[in-house]
């Protein structure tokens, strides 16, 4: 069998002219765009640092939540019968996912941004969302069941605010597991953007509107317009840019007794008064005197 003997080393004249400039500008090329950060690499690196950025919660001194207060959105942790591997266990919190690909060739965010449940419960910025009021500027006022409010979150991002939405789920439009009903992350202010907080308990529904929304207690967290719940589907796996996370979508999931399931439970959970590098999930189930802080009912004794 013949053996190709000629290679670049044997080119000569132009020919070898032109292989010198074509790496020459490809050497430039790169430089330049090395020097303006245009690079994947570094691209995906600005992303990851916003996304990943350090946030702080806010801290609630009279154990209810605030509108313009810095919360995470969590998911308990509950008992489950799925095998073990088919069910993510302990606490996920909401967080903003970009898409996979997009997210390794652009430092912006796409929009409609994407959600998934993560086990990140440390306050970063693809998991910190504020409570915004919806027609008025109320920031300090208690969020109240019943109450209309919105669901912000920068991602670490300086002067960009998007907001938690959902719509009615259609053929085109729909969770990607599920298929029920999507919830998405938008620039677009409207009625979309509108959730409610429920009452965990059904027989005290009705009692408890209009009273003060506890912090760091177990809520159920409705889309106003479809009268769907947010939910965490443990046994949804999506393939994310961080990894596997859980699905989330807007759905109410009921048992025999027309309860909401853990699936639609959510805390809206808040900064440790002692440590403002942690949450009130690291000193769940800690004694008060250990823990240097004391419960919401305590709080409200002490008013």
């Amino acid at each position: 069998m013949a053996q190709n003997l000629y290679g670049p080393r044997v080119r000569i004249g132009n020919w070898n002219e032109d292989v010198y400039l074509e790496e020459v500008e490809l050497m430039k090329d790169f430089l330049e765009k090395r020097e303006k950060g245009k690079l994947l690499i570094q691209r995906n690196r600005r992303l990851k640092m916003h996304l990943l950025r350090p946030m702080q919660l806010s801290v609630s001194e009279d154990g209810y939540i605030h509108y313009g207060d810095q919360v995470m959105l969590v998911n308990p942790d509950h008992p489950q019968r799925e095998e073990a591997g088919l069910f993510l266990g302990g606490d996920l919190s909401l967080c903003m996912t970009p898409d996979e690909m997009q997210a390794h060739l652009s430092d912006e965010l796409q929009l409609p941004c994407g959600l998934s449940a993560a086990h990140t419960t440390a306050p970063v910025g693809r998991n910190t969302f504020v409570v915004l009021s919806v027609d008025r500027d109320a920031t300090g006022q208690v969020l109240r069941y019943g109450q209309d409010f919105c669901l912000g979150i920068t991602g670490g991002f300086e002067n960009k605010m998007l907001y938690l939405s959902s719509d009615h789920r259609t053929l085109l439009r729909s969770a990607k597991k599920s298929w029920l009903q999507e919830v998405h992350l938008t620039d677009e202010v409207s009625h979309l953007a509108w959730w409610q907080a429920t009452f965990l308990d059904p027989q005290l529904r009705l009692e408890q509107e209009g009273l003060p929304v506890q912090a760091n207690e177990k809520i159920i967290i409705c889309h106003r317009h479809t009268n769907q719940g947010l939910a965490a589907h443990r046994h949804l796996f999506l393939r994310t840019y961080f990894g596997k996370e859980a699905e989330v979508a807007a759905h109410t999931h009921l048992d025999s007794h027309r309860a909401e399931k853990p699936k639609n439970y959510w805390m809206l959970v808040t900064g440790n008064p002692r440590d403002v590098s942690s949450t009130m999930l690291d000193v769940r189930g800690q004694p008060a005197e250990d823990s240097g802080t004391v419960g919401p009912a305590v709080c409200r004794h002490i008013q």
